[in-house]
């Protein structure tokens, strides 16, 4: 589990400010850092002795946000930051990550060197912000450190390097351009995209991404841009159509410039380019200041495969300063990385809901007699749960119910639950009684836990040898299940059961006594020709039959569960003139506030009452 961020700081620069975080190696791992970071040396409103115009600030943020970014990339451990305020004004900051056998990326290429800005400019950017900086090594831990002057960067000695990559070239002020874009192109870029990113990766919706970009850009990089999403049809006809979004510097003017654009949607080119080309100016739907000015269309690309194209324009015979077509680029790339991730989450929440319609009953039954509640909780609401249940109809006059648990989630815990409940019916409906089912599906998980292990081994051999997924045969299909069937009668519901390896289901009678309905036994899919047996009791009305699973019994809250010294039986009693919808909602609040969080596992239960 990551450690959660601390920082120790002074009150005043003055005395000097300090902190230390302890972060998880994660993309979030900057960010987190840059926001630290931030509030010791900005949020005050104080300034640091010779950093009148908060230049220090801005290289502070980064460099940590670089040193940062190589620990998580190299090391892949939790990464600690220790940061301080000299007397003097100069900042210092270490990063500390616990794989030294890793080499950071250097100033000077070779093997160790990465310059993609996918991974940021490595340090080369500390070298050119800070006065001094090194790595020390010690047992077990790499410490990567500088020291920034008061002030802010050293002046350059010497020419600029020529790489367009470079960090000087994309933070350093060049004379006679530190006016407007360029002082903030110059110092602030880095940050900008880093923060971007940031914001960008954490959405896992495509319109808000879109809708993110605009904010991004207008007003501080262009007066106004808009994006047009593709999808694969629309890729393949050629016509983009209409813009997804437009945005404007002025608001008044968004709506006329979307129907201007909808009539000249950027043409697709030959291959896959990003761009900057040009794009026709929209002209008199800018107003007189607009009637001239410079637009550019680049293409969104992520994979290989185009998602659409941003438009920017800027007022004035000027047009845009290298420095931000660039900028521009860099953060096209970002953009279209992240909204094809978000079109990937869409894809795999479309399936998983599909699935997951598919592996549980639509509706469950309505039975005679019986009053039924169900919850049904699972933790990962984008993926398989591994808690299911059913309840439905068997024929002559009998119904079945089931609560089951698969160990693991997923597409795994989907398997078995798409072989489980369609047999469970089955075996019901052709007359099978509860002991029976359970013989007979132990077997069949068992079976197909063999096949599937055959399989692995053969592929195994196919490959030559070679370690593939599940070929240890961990493809073993254990399931744990409460399975009964209910049949009314005059006076009453007849309730046989039996719990495979599951928690045992609980009896409430109408004056709070709680007892157990049915005895242990094994986990199914683990025993070759068990032999399970059932037992039957009385349901009266007024009787309630409560079925968990253990995302009940087991629900934490420190070292204690739910169920520990019977508290589920106990929470039970006092669900006593209670009817089964009340008890279960009685239930769902209980667990949940015994953790005082979100439950870490599914959560399902059902309740059946005599009437």
């Amino acid at each position: 589990m990551a450690a959660i961020p601390t920082q120790r700081e002074s009150e005043t620069y003055g005395r000097g400010a300090q902190g230390h975080a302890v972060l998880p190696g994660s993309p979030l791992a900057p960010g987190c850092a840059r926001s630290l970071v931030r509030a010791a040396l900005g949020e005050r409103g104080v300034r640091a002795p010779g950093d009148a115009d908060g230049r220090l600030v801005d290289d502070a943020m980064a460099v940590v946000s670089e040193l940062v970014t190589n620990a998580v990339v190299h090391a892949g451990t939790d990464v600690e930051v220790d940061w301080r305020l000299e007397e003097c004004g100069a900042f210092v900051v270490e990063v500390t990550d616990r794989h030294p056998s890793r080499a950071p990326r250097n100033p000077v290429g070779g093997e160790a060197s990465y310059d993609s800005l996918e991974y940021g400019r490595g340090l080369r950017l500390v070298a050119t912000l800070a006065e001094s900086w090194g790595i020390t090594y010690r047992v077990g831990a790499k410490t990567v450190w500088a020291r920034l002057p008061a002030g802010g960067r050293p002046e350059p000695v010497g020419p600029a390097p020529a790489d367009a990559l470079d960090a000087a070239e994309a933070l350093a002020p060049q004379p006679g351009r530190r006016g407007g874009d360029r002082d903030w192109l110059g110092r602030g870029a880095l940050s900008f995209l880093a923060e971007a990113s940031d914001l960008l990766a954490g959405q896992l919706d495509e319109n808000l991404v879109v809708a993110l970009t605009g904010q991004l850009i207008v007003p501080r990089l262009a007066d106004w841009c808009a994006v047009w999403l593709e999808d694969e049809a629309t890729v393949r006809g050629g016509d983009g159509g209409g813009p997804a979004r437009v945005w404007h510097a002025c608001e008044n003017r968004i709506e006329e410039l979307h129907r201007t654009l909808e009539k000249d949607p950027p043409r697709s080119l030959e291959g896959v380019r990003s761009g900057p080309d040009p794009y026709p100016w929209p002209g008199d739907v800018l107003g007189p200041e607009g009637a001239e000015g410079t637009a550019l269309a680049y293409r969104l690309i992520a994979g290989g495969r185009p998602l659409g194209t941003l438009v920017i324009g800027r007022c004035g015979a000027a047009g845009f300063p290298d420095e931000v077509t660039g900028l521009v680029e860099d953060l096209g790339r970002r953009v279209a990385l992240a909204i094809g991730a978000a079109r990937q989450y869409a894809r795999q929440a479309t399936i998983s809901a599909v699935l997951q319609r598919g592996l549980l009953p639509g509706a469950v039954a309505e039975i005679p007699g019986v009053s039924s509640a169900l919850v049904y909780e699972p933790c990962d609401k984008g993926g398989p749960s591994g808690d299911f249940y059913d309840l439905f109809p068997a024929g002559d006059g009998r119904w079945c119910f089931a609560v089951g648990d698969v160990q693991g989630k997923g597409p795994e815990a989907a398997v078995v639950i798409g072989l489980a409940r369609p047999w469970l019916r089955l075996l019901a409906r052709e007359g099978y009684r509860v002991a029976d089912v359970l013989d007979r599906l132990n077997q069949l998980l068992l079976d197909d836990a063999t096949e599937a292990a055959d399989a692995a081994a053969r592929a195994l051999v196919a490959a030559g040898g070679r370690p593939m997924a599940h070929a240890d045969g961990s493809q073993t299909r254990f399931l744990s299940l409460l399975y009964g069937e209910l049949a009314p009668y005059d006076g009453g519901i007849r309730c046989t059961l039996a719990s495979a390896g599951h928690p045992l289901p609980l009896l409430l009678r109408p004056d709070g006594e709680v007892r157990t309905a049915a005895r242990p036994q094994t986990l199914l899919g683990v025993v070759e020709d068990e032999t399970y047996t059932s037992e039957t009791i009385e349901l009266r009305p007024g009787d309630s039959l409560l079925c968990v699973t253990d995302g009940v019994t087991e629900r934490r809250s420190g070292s204690r569960q739910f169920d520990d010294g019977d508290g589920l039986a106990r929470a039970l009693s006092g669900c006593a003139g209670l009817n089964a919808e009340q008890i279960a909602e009685r239930i769902r609040h209980l667990v949940h506030d015994f953790g005082g969080g979100l439950p870490e596992d599914d959560l399902a239960l059902l309740v059946l009452q005599a009437e």
